[in-house]
């Protein structure tokens, strides 16, 4: 049976250079993209060519990733620039409001999907997060050390946890009726880091309260290698726990220990991986960073294209 599964490419890669919000997903769609994901460094001025470009069928938009547009003031890559699990009264109403406007341009545009981050546990010196990555970055992941410090930070992540779970939960309960009104899903994205929010438990808690038509699983293949090199997931594992239950995925090769967003061929990421967990339902959208050749990125992500359409139809 043939595949028609939902390539895209994120808006992270171009967004930057445009001043023209339909030139910027013009030169998308020249690459051999029939979709485009809006991502968090879309500033406000791209709007009017990014309605353009979409009322003319130029490109479809699949998904918007949170906060897009840019809040105002904010400029670059910004998607914690607003925490939901934030302590802090004002930060938290201000994620919520950017959010809903973001849910707001997805329905405009026909999207499916926002994908969002949910914030963190704030870990206070030692940062026990940023000493693991140091160590993972100097090749000491398998050392009794890396293991021992690991085993803290979990446990700190796991004592302090409630009070900033508390608060994304206050968060969803403003954004799931609107989310569902909308016809929309909010995708949770793999973040990388033990401090962030949500890890894989509480990723499953959060679909079970919230529900499947509005809330899923949004995976991140550098950050799931990521924190496979660390120990911390086996990438299948996750997967197959949220099989049905995952609304696309972002793609990217990664150089380990830490250099992830980079077009596919120019990495070591093994993407036949993702086959048996791939299907026609999924958004599968490209998030390269940095001032990438075109060809470089239309003839990587080509041959990945082919190789997962041949396996998935296999």
């Amino acid at each position: 049976m043939a595949s028609f599964l939902m390539f895209a490419l994120s808006t992270c890669w171009n967004a930057s250079r445009h001043t023209d919000g339909k030139a910027m997903l013009e030169e998308i769609r020249a690459l051999g993209f029939e979709y485009a994901e809006l991502s968090h460094n879309t500033s406000i001025a791209l709007l009017p060519g990014i309605q353009a470009a979409v009322k003319d069928g130029v490109i479809k938009v699949l998904s918007l990733h949170n906060f897009c547009p840019l809040p105002i003031g904010v400029t670059g890559m910004a998607p914690d620039c607003y925490r939901p699990s934030a302590a802090d009264d004002r930060e938290r109403d201000q994620a919520l409001r950017h959010t809903l406007r973001t849910l707001e341009f997805a329905a405009m545009l026909g999207a499916k999907v926002v994908v969002l981050h949910l914030g963190c546990v704030p870990m206070r010196w030692p940062n026990r997060p940023r000493q693991l990555m140091v160590m993972y970055a100097d090749g000491k992941e398998l050392t009794p050390q890396f293991e021992q410090l690991r085993q803290k930070t979990l446990m700190a992540r796991e004592r302090k946890r409630e009070k900033y779970f508390v608060q994304v939960c206050r968060v969803l309960d403003r954004l799931v009726p609107r989310v569902k009104e909308l016809k929309l899903t909010l995708g949770m994205e793999t973040r990388m880091g033990i401090e962030e929010i949500p890890n894989e438990d509480e990723a499953d808690n959060l679909i079970r309260c919230y529900g499947t038509d509005a809330l899923a699983y949004w995976f991140d293949n550098a950050h799931g290698q990521i924190k496979e090199n660390m120990g911390l997931l086996r990438q299948e594992s996750v997967l197959e726990r949220f099989r049905g239950r995952m609304a696309g995925m972002h793609l990217q090769d990664f150089v380990p220990p830490l250099m992830d967003h980079l077009p596919p061929g120019l990495g070591e990421y093994e993407f036949a991986r993702l086959a048996p967990f791939v299907d026609d339902e999924m958004i599968v959208s490209w998030e390269i960073h940095g001032e990438w050749d075109p060809q470089v990125i239309a003839d990587g992500t080509r041959r990945v294209h082919k190789l997962l359409r041949r396996l998935v139809a296999a």
